[in-house]
């Protein structure tokens, strides 16, 4: 009897073991919706989002600035790349929350930003997020949400620059700039009231 006990403590133990070092697949979204000063602040607020980098897709060069994309003159976008854990929060909680955080309908425009580095599009890392992306887009379309069609563009990621370090966390480390008073507040505090239940409790 003491010796089944001891082999079925055993068994128990390396199963707990076994358990505990078992990793959890993170995955990747890529998201562009505007300034990603604004992206960043929201995306960053979500329970299972582990991180957001702020960065450029959607070109051919190589290691683009920040300085030449707001130029306007390249073929990138402004973009977050998310970091998440399926398995708390899934790509479609994170496509609901990309396509109520911005205006989806405005070709290369957030409010005051303009420039094709601030339009709507989804880089898309695998078929699922595409199929999701696609029939999301389709389904809000026909809900008549917004007067005008969505112009989300849906493109298949290629590559991911990170913008400088001094972009990361920029809401959470400048909070008296104007650009935060102004725009990214009150987008903050809108995203916090319809998505309450979504964000992380040391928000």
């Amino acid at each position: 009897m003491a010796h089944r006990k001891l082999l079925i403590n055993i068994f128990i133990l390396f199963s707990l073991s076994a358990f505990s070092q078992k990793e959890i697949k993170m995955e990747t979204a890529t998201f562009g919706s505007g300034c990603f000063w604004c992206s960043e602040a929201i995306f960053d607020r979500l329970e299972g989002v582990i991180d957001v980098k702020p960065g450029f897709s959607g070109g051919t060069e190589e290691n683009p600035t920040y300085k030449l994309v707001s130029t306007g003159s390249t073929k990138y976008a402004e973009v977050v790349q998310i970091t998440f854990n399926p398995d708390v929060i899934s790509f479609d909680d994170l496509l609901r929350v990309f396509w109520d955080t911005h205006n989806p309908t405005t070709p290369d425009r957030q409010g005051a930003d303009i420039g094709p580095q601030y339009r709507s599009v989804i880089f898309y890392h695998n078929e699922y997020q595409k199929e999701r992306a696609e029939y999301y887009k389709r389904k809000l379309d026909m809900s008549k949400i917004w007067p005008q069609h969505i112009i989300t563009q849906i493109t298949e990621f290629k590559s991911f620059y990170q913008a400088e370090d001094y972009h990361d966390d920029y809401y959470k480390n400048n909070p008296n700039a104007g650009y935060c008073n102004f725009v990214i507040n009150p987008k903050v505090k809108k995203f916090e009231k319809v998505f309450a239940d979504k964000i992380k409790k040391d928000y």
